[in-house]
């Protein structure tokens, strides 16, 4: 993900945004938030996708409509973005944030009301609320077993929640090491495709460092 070579028409002055957010994420983490050379065309794009700017979605090649799979090395700092733009409270930015593994650990403890719990949402007045989620390190959990029967428990949520996509454009979110190679390998040809429609890919450089050093 590259910034614009130009000048673009934008809805937003991303001349102030951009420092206001660093500030934001500065305090965030409790240090100076540094944004690389390389990433600064994710963050462009992420903060422009939770603006709903149509303008730079347009020029960046990026629909609104998408959620965002955001692949990268561990350690880059995909997660730590996720959860700064979240605390930003940027309109689009009202998503909750989960880890594979605390969903699958949730998984083997409580069973299939969890994969409900994930997708269709908990019930509230009688009524289901599917809300958006962004599921981190999707490729760290492992497929379980809930009394004797296998279970692919984030394979099953995410088709869950691509009909959900299509049905009433909830929007799900996604952070990764894995390749799309690898993805489809866990979890199959059908669901990779169904990703295609759900998902923005946004990816860090393979050489980008470990911010966690």
């Amino acid at each position: 993900m590259q910034l614009p070579r130009k000048v673009i028409e934008s809805r937003y002055d991303y001349n102030k945004i951009i420092p206001w957010f660093r500030r934001k994420a500065s305090k965030f983490i409790g240090k100076e938030y540094i944004i690389s050379e390389s990433e600064k065309g994710i963050v462009f794009a992420l903060v422009a996708w939770m603006l709903k700017d149509d303008l730079v979605a347009k020029e960046m090649n990026f629909d609104l409509n998408k959620g965002i799979l955001l692949s990268g090395p561990i350690g880059c700092g995909k997660t730590t973005l996720f959860k700064i733009l979240r605390y930003c409270d940027f309109l689009a930015s009202k998503y909750g944030i989960v880890s594979t593994r605390h969903i699958v650990s949730e998984f083997m403890q409580s069973g299939y009301e969890i994969l409900e719990k994930y997708s269709n949402g908990n019930f509230s007045h009688d009524i289901r609320t599917p809300k958006a989620y962004c599921f981190d390190d999707l490729g760290t959990e492992t497929t379980s077993k809930y009394f004797g029967n296998d279970c692919n428990v984030m394979a099953e949520i995410l088709l869950t929640r691509y009909d959900l996509f299509v049905e009433k454009g909830i929007i799900t979110h996604l952070t990764t090491n894995l390749s799309a190679t690898e993805i489809e390998s866990q979890y199959g040809n059908r669901l990779r495709s169904k990703m295609r429609e759900m998902f923005n890919l946004f990816g860090y450089d393979e050489n980008s460092g470990d911010k966690r050093k």
